[in-house]
């Protein structure tokens, strides 16, 4: 929960905010185009989503640990150009938050998974 609120906060920030301000708060999105920042703030506010919906519906919950995977993936690229930067301070949230979406992955695929629902939801609303 607390990932996908950070992650949530962050991406929701990256899509909305003006490039300037962005540019303030973290130095990198001023030398990007403003097309990538905003596309990097909908995959981690996708993600967010992506951790948090299915598990909770039981709605195609195989979704929680793919989203969690998506996020290791872009803390892997967020961590590679950092260090192309010469950002080490970076590096250890990057590596953080990576780890704990990678054992987000591992546990909502081997060692809990989230069952699906039994039956689709409307086949329970007009059961008759």
């Amino acid at each position: 929960m607390l990932l996908a609120a950070m992650f949530g906060m962050a991406g929701f920030m990256k899509m909305t905010l003006p490039i300037a301000d962005l540019a303030e708060k973290m130095v990198w999105p001023g030398v990007l185009p403003a097309e990538l920042v905003r596309f990097i703030g909908l995959s981690e506010f996708a993600a967010a989503v992506g951790l948090i919906l299915p598990a909770a519906t039981r709605i195609k919950p195989v979704l929680t640990p793919l989203a969690a995977v998506g996020l290791v993936v872009v803390m892997v690229l967020a961590a590679i150009f950092h260090a192309s930067r010469g950002e080490f301070g970076a590096l250890p949230i990057n590596f953080l938050y990576g780890a704990v979406a990678a054992f987000v992955a591992w546990g909502r695929f081997r060692k809990a998974p989230i069952p699906p629902r039994s039956e689709p939801p409307l086949q329970r609303v007009f059961r008759g």
